[in-house]
């Protein structure tokens, strides 16, 4: 049975108009199937779902990143790579069923997979705990990333979270040090890693496995600091301004491609990523592809520092380079050339006055 947003409504009274002409069954016993109003009907289908999902606010896209019927976590690792080995626990607690993790191969490369799964019904769900991380879950993750980084392989994430999980026992269990520590563990690696919203990118839970060189949003995911409804509950007190919360957020791909937060966008089949799964996984694929060749000729070093480059330019005009001093191995600012004037003149701007003066003091004793 398939699910169906607020704004689908002619879309879903339309699908169900196809589904009754389909039927051979009509009120007057066994009758002829009308194909050609089959074929225009879903011609409307189509118009209309260009329509609606051309329009969509930040709200509306909000509301199609936490679709149910949204492909999760787990059925891009079964379609995308193949030989996958689930590896299991933190090797202190326990195993975090919320993020599934292994070794597995991409067009015959082998990669780190993990992964933040949801989960696909009520039960399943509750085991993955909504797709909420615990301490366990991050730590699960630095150990592998690790034993990948010792081994040079390539790390690929999927985010999909609300966010990490705010319960007591992953407070007492150290959480805001696990995601500290996955936020360095993705920064210190020496190989690729890509992270790929699929969903929903949540706060802290988001940017632990999200701390890559290349960060990828599917056309209808969004990432965020916090959710919508609690930005709106914090400043206007009010839940119900969601839809201002959204826009004010700026948390859609677009918006966040154009801030330089993230680097590309993949596009998603007409009416979302949930009428054509097949579709999305293959544009993912190719995209994971596409992203590890552009690192392959890339050394150790490189591949940190353009990582390291790509997160201190976000809210900069050029961002940081390396030094052209041999023996300073950091990176140092670099600005624009018109940056650096207007600096200059306006820690200056005593000097450069003093001087305007004597110069209109001696061109009026000239004239007079």
């Amino acid at each position: 049975m398939k699910n169906y947003l607020e704004f689908e409504k002619e879309i879903k009274s339309l699908e169900e108009k196809v589904d009754e002409l389909k039927s051979p069954f009509g009120s007057e016993g066994i009758s002829e199937v009308d194909t050609k109003k089959i074929q225009n009907t879903q011609f409307e289908i189509n118009e209309k779902l260009k329509q609606t999902y051309a329009d969509l606010n930040s709200w509306q896209k909000t509301l199609v990143a936490r679709h149910e019927d949204r492909p999760k976590a787990n059925f891009y690792i079964k379609k995308i790579f193949s030989q996958f080995t689930l590896l299991s626990g933190d090797r202190y607690f326990g195993d975090d069923k919320s993020v599934i993790a292994g070794f597995g191969l991409i067009d015959n490369k082998s990669v780190l997979i993990i992964g933040q799964e949801k989960g696909e019904d009520l039960n399943t769900r509750i085991e993955r705990n909504f797709g909420m991380m615990r301490p366990e879950g991050y730590r699960k993750c630095i150990r592998l990333m690790k034993l990948a980084d010792r081994f040079q392989i390539p790390v690929v994430c999927f985010i999909d979270t609300p966010g990490a999980y705010p319960g007591i026992g992953a407070e007492q269990r150290g959480q805001a040090s696990a995601i500290a520590n996955s936020i360095e563990c993705c920064m210190s690696l020496t190989v690729p890693n890509i992270s790929i919203i699929i969903g929903e990118g949540g706060s802290g839970g988001a940017i632990a496995l999200a701390s890559s060189n290349k960060v990828i949003m599917l056309e209808n995911s969004i990432y965020s600091v916090i959710s919508p409804e609690g930005c709106a509950s914090i400043l206007w007190r009010d839940p119900n301004k969601s839809l201002q919360a959204a826009e004010a957020m700026k948390l859609t791909a677009k918006d966040l491609l154009k801030l330089g937060i993230i680097d590309e966008i993949i596009s998603e089949p007409l009416g979302g990523a949930h009428r054509d799964p097949e579709e999305i996984a293959n544009n993912i694929k190719q995209s994971i592809i596409n992203n590890l060749k552009k690192f392959e000729n890339l050394s150790k070093e490189e591949i940190y520092d353009q990582r390291k480059s790509k997160f201190l330019q976000i809210g900069r005009d050029r961002g940081f380079s390396k030094s052209s001093n041999l023996n300073d191995s950091g990176l140092s600012y670099k600005g624009s050339s018109y940056m650096k004037i207007k600096s200059h003149i306006t820690k200056n701007q005593l000097i450069y006055l003093g001087i305007g003066i004597v110069i209109i003091a001696s061109l009026v004793s000239i004239i007079y």
